[in-house]
């Protein structure tokens, strides 16, 4: 089964040195023999020429928003409404969790309660808590038409969708495993951007047990089988 993996963005340099570009971190997470892969870099409107390029496709995150007014935007929602119609699954993270809910429907926007960064526990149904690295400002404050909410905790309401057998999305990051993480919190230290203290907090749960590994086997499970976490 052919994975097709779209990028929306590159990690920082230092991140890429240790542990390669978003897509080598899902092929880690999934199985690097368990699909086959393919790569598109739709942030830098590198495109496939439609859903039938792949068997299952996989939207990255990003540092740019999903309602930025960017190229590769427009043209990654008509991508996302085409495998929507498609019959081939679907699965998104982070900014690939927040496109596919801003492209079907939903809403998106930079949550006035601020970032959240770090091991973070999250409600399952089904499943009851599991942690997992957050890392965002931007979530979807209201979920499309159809979407059913499947994981939550009190500062995300919307931390995971499903729409009906074919899309599997999550607002944080199963393919930041704990070193990964810890490579970005060495890298985000000094960056302005996060306010006086947030990295410190995500620097002491960087020893919380993460369910990365329990997740990436829900998604391989999803994409080869369509079934969704909560059945």
């Amino acid at each position: 089964m052919k994975i097709g993996i779209l990028q929306c963005g590159h990690p920082p340099a230092g991140v890429i040195e240790r542990h390669g570009e978003f897509s080598d971190m899902f092929a880690r997470l999934l199985g690097e023999d368990a699909f086959t892969y393919e790569t598109w870099n739709v942030v830098d409107m590198v495109f496939p020429g439609g859903p039938e390029d792949a068997d299952g496709w996989l939207i990255t995150g990003s540092r740019h928003g999903a309602y930025d007014a960017l190229p590769f935007i427009k043209p990654l929602e008509d991508l996302i409404r085409a495998i929507a119609g498609s019959d081939r699954p679907l699965v998104g993270i982070c900014f690939g969790h927040q496109i596919i809910a801003q492209a079907m429907g939903g809403r998106v926007e930079k949550f006035k309660r601020g970032w959240s960064v770090g091991a973070t526990r999250y409600d399952w149904t089904g499943m009851g808590q599991v942690a997992l690295t957050a890392w965002h400002q931007d979530q979807v404050v209201e979920a499309p038409q159809g979407a059913r909410t499947i994981a939550s905790s009190d500062f995300c309401a919307h931390a995971a969708l499903v729409y009906g057998d074919d899309i599997f999305t999550i607002q944080p990051h199963p393919e930041f495993a704990s070193d990964i993480a810890a490579t970005y919190v060495s890298e985000k230290k000094a960056d302005p951007v996060y306010p006086e203290g947030l990295i410190e907090t995500a620097e002491t749960r960087l020893d919380t047990a993460l369910g990365d590994r329990t997740i990436g086997a829900r998604i391989a499970g999803f994409l080869k089988e369509r079934t969704a976490p909560d059945a």
